[in-house]
């Protein structure tokens, strides 16, 4: 039976006290942990986008600015977080899923764990509908053998195979960051501003109703089929600025019910410092 990639919190409240039920707060910024240290909820353990979820290296031009881990450095991570393939993963954070929640929920979706959900609304929603927080610091059990997996095994793409398509009518690149950034108005992260030369837009924003919640899954279906038409889910890629916010909108799509398309981790990140061609929309 499938299981929705994103839980309501009307759902999580009755099942969070389960043994089997392993909550996770993935918010990301300058205060992430002393916020989560202050208020989370309850029962949340923290995980951290920079350090368990990414290998960051110092030239953000070889991978952009959140390369994947190596699969066997994400294997003992995932064991010091306690989770072994029978847990119950529900994954939150402060933005809307937006911050890592999604590239989590991918990481682990990549080594085919089983049971992983994204709270809807992330911890906003939540305190909002009164769910109970803590200030407690949480111990996590870790496991003293790896978490099993071989490889990721939800497809990505590298800048290499962005550039050769980019051409060909039959391949589609998204760029999922805010239309200023794509269009090149502003770039408040990296070093130059614009786009990758044939990418459409589609922020991940409007996964999200103005509450901040997802889509139905028939409204974000029908968004997506009108922008795919009829190309191949493998002719697919979607990128952000670091491989994190694209994996918001992958969530989407499998929460829509749609198959997953390529994720392009080094994203813009990457693409702007390599000397590639860079596109800006002219209003």
């Amino acid at each position: 039976m499938r299981i929705s990639p994103i839980i309501e919190v009307e759902e999580l409240l009755k099942i969070y006290k389960s043994a089997n039920v392993m909550i996770f707060d993935v918010s990301n910024g300058k205060n992430a942990k002393t916020n989560y240290e202050t208020e989370h909820i309850e029962g949340a353990f923290f995980v951290d986008l920079n350090t368990q979820l990414a290998d960051i290296k110092s030239d953000f031009s070889i991978g952009g600015r959140h390369p994947l881990p190596k699969i066997e450095t994400f294997a003992k991570t995932l064991a010091e977080l306690g989770i072994s393939k029978d847990k119950h993963v529900i994954i939150y954070d402060d933005n809307n899923g937006s911050n890592a929640s999604a590239r989590f929920w991918w990481m682990l979706k990549s080594v085919r764990h089983e049971k992983v959900q994204v709270l809807n609304g992330g911890l906003h929603h939540a305190k909002k509908n009164n769910f109970p927080l803590s200030s407690n610091m949480e111990i996590v059990q870790s496991l003293s053998e790896p978490y099993p997996m071989e490889k990721w095994n939800l497809p990505t793409i590298e800048m290499v195979e962005i550039e050769n398509i980019l051409q060909n009518p039959n391949y589609l690149v998204i760029d999922v960051r805010d239309k200023g950034r794509y269009d090149g108005k502003f770039e408040p992260i990296d070093l130059v501003a614009g786009h990758i030369p044939g990418a459409i837009n589609i922020p991940f924003t409007e996964n999200l109703d103005q509450n901040g919640l997802f889509l139905k899954p028939d409204e974000l279906r029908k968004k997506y089929e009108l922008v795919i038409g009829k190309k191949r889910t493998e002719n697919i890629a979607v990128h952000c600025g670091s491989g994190v916010t694209a994996c918001h909108t992958l969530l989407a799509l499998d929460y829509a019910e749609m198959d997953i398309p390529k994720l392009y981790v080094g994203s813009w990140s990457e693409w702007s410092r390599n000397n590639k061609m860079i596109a800006k929309t002219n209003d």
